[in-house]
């Protein structure tokens, strides 16, 4: 039975971190998503406006990865590998900020800082689990085998 209420628990972390990381993809079609998340005045620089819907765009893709990890067990240890990468890569840019420009993004690296650990834990868990299904199938379970004529 824990084995069900965890999987319960990660189906859900995983759809919960997904949709959370893909909000900033509102951005692509409400210029209010824009303002509300980075502070962007009423006429914005194109190139900033094009840059920030595209990372828009990107993190819609990375939060769909993650709530298709939640249904997918298979696909887990890429999509939680790819989005800790992503995710590590942002920290690392945010703190190579003076520390006057990171603070406004302080709750977004926060939230990525959880996230990492989240899916670093899922994804041991999924490798593991993995790892007990092979090693199971090598102790002696009877496995059947193709007919030969």
């Amino acid at each position: 039975m824990r084995s069900r209420k965890a999987e319960v628990a990660v189906r859900a972390a995983l759809a919960v971190l997904g949709v959370i990381t893909a909000t900033p993809a509102l951005a692509v079609g409400w210029q209010g998503a824009l303002e509300f998340g980075y502070g962007l005045g009423d006429e914005p620089d194109p190139m900033v406006l094009a840059l920030l819907q595209h990372r828009g765009v990107l993190q819609g893709a990375l939060g769909s990865a993650l709530i298709w990890a939640a249904y997918r067990p298979a696909v887990r240890v890429p999509v939680a590998v790819t989005a800790i990468i992503t995710k590590s890569s942002f920290i690392a840019l945010m703190f190579s900020l003076p520390d006057s420009s990171w603070r406004d993004a302080a709750s977004g690296v926060l939230f990525d800082v959880v996230t990492i650990a989240l899916l670093a834990f899922i994804a041991v868990r999924q490798v593991r689990a993995g790892r007990t299904v092979v090693a199971a199938g090598e102790s002696g379970r009877h496995r059947p085998h193709a007919h030969r004529d």
